[in-house]
């Protein structure tokens, strides 16, 4: 395939097929890691920047967005392309690697946060910062954003062309709602029946109960910052939570025996997938995404010293889910 830009390739990305229970049960992952920087966020930041309000003055190609790297990375390549100058603020825990990609695009990076490395630490500096900085730029702010949501409408109707109205299930990390709460508005217009399920970090106050720490990047809302405009509760069915230590078990296990590499949030929607395979009806249908890839995530998730000095002990998913995935059937897609 022949293009006249980069960002005719956000899209379009592959649907691995799992079977589960000896096949009565089937899994689909959609591989959001085929996007052009490695994420399903290419889709929602295209879509904001689209959606941003026609030219006013000499400020309206400067955007700001607070991100912890993924849709940080999204934006400064669209803004490549489009030149726009976009300032990107990131966490003090955001890899060096996302901090670089964000730069090599020719963005700005103002780091935020404190020592401690948490997540609701550095989401509420994020979030000061950004309300204390001039005004003049256009905030693209992905927690409030319509676009948001709308970026996902090409997401499920790739889902929709691939598996048609048979999907049962729908489950999905949680951190704006943008992913989630598009596609499901979205499916559920064909599919009126779906279940749609929510999973976020323990710690996380998306579907209430006690904020706390957690290390899932990317995900979930801490404790002290705000639920964002662009979830809908009335398209979600059910709200799980998932610990670092089984989110980041299940990413040991698909890089080990089924060479996908995946970040922490995915993890843990494949954890609540499995869940739900276990007692879903013979012939369910279960759709998740693989949100981003684990290449992202090498030197945390991926490494034990990094897992020892964060207390973070990983579980044998094998014995966890053996009644799943135990003599798991090479078959090809049906």
């Amino acid at each position: 395939m022949i293009v006249n830009s980069i960002l005719e390739t956000i899209g379009h990305t592959p649907l691995l097929f799992v079977p589960l229970r000896g096949g009565e049960v089937s899994l689909y992952i959609k591989l959001e890691m085929f996007n052009p920087t490695g994420s399903m966020k290419d889709r929602m930041a295209l879509s904001m920047i689209d959606s941003r309000p026609a030219k006013r003055n000499q400020h309206t190609d400067d955007i700001v967005e607070s991100s912890s790297g993924n849709t940080a990375s999204a934006l400064a390549m669209i803004s490549a392309v489009r030149k726009i100058n976009f300032t990107a603020l990131m966490d003090s825990h955001a890899s060096p690697d996302k901090v670089l990609t964000v730069r090599a695009f020719g963005s700005k990076v103002q780091i935020v946060g404190g020592d401690d490395g948490l997540l609701a630490t550095d989401m509420r500096d994020r979030e000061a910062m950004r309300k204390s900085m001039e005004e003049g730029a256009y905030w693209t702010e992905q927690h409030n954003n319509p676009a948001n949501a709308r970026g996902y409408v090409g997401l499920a109707a790739e889902l929709l062309e691939d598996l048609g109205p048979t999907i049962t299930h729908f489950v999905c990390a949680i951190g704006t709602g943008g992913s989630l709460c598009g596609c499901a508005r979205q499916l559920r217009m064909h599919i009126p029946e779906l279940e749609v399920i929510g999973v976020e970090p323990v710690g996380s106050i998306i579907f209430g109960g006690q904020g706390g720490p957690y290390h899932q990047s990317g995900t979930g809302t801490p404790e002290g910052a705000d639920v964002g405009m662009v979830i809908d509760y009335d398209v979600i069915n059910s709200g799980r939570k998932v610990t670092d230590d089984m989110a980041f078990s299940v990413c040991h296990y698909l890089a080990k025996r089924h060479g996908l590499l995946v970040g922490g949030s995915t993890g843990g929607a494949i954890h609540e997938a499995l869940s739900v395979a276990r007692q879903a009806p013979i012939g369910s249908r279960i759709v998740t995404l693989a949100c981003d890839s684990g290449t992202k995530y090498l030197d945390t998730i991926f490494d034990p010293e990094w897992l020892l000095s964060h207390g973070i002990q990983t579980v044998d998913v094998e014995e966890h889910f053996g009644d799943l995935i135990d003599n798991m059937p090479v078959a090809a897609h049906r």
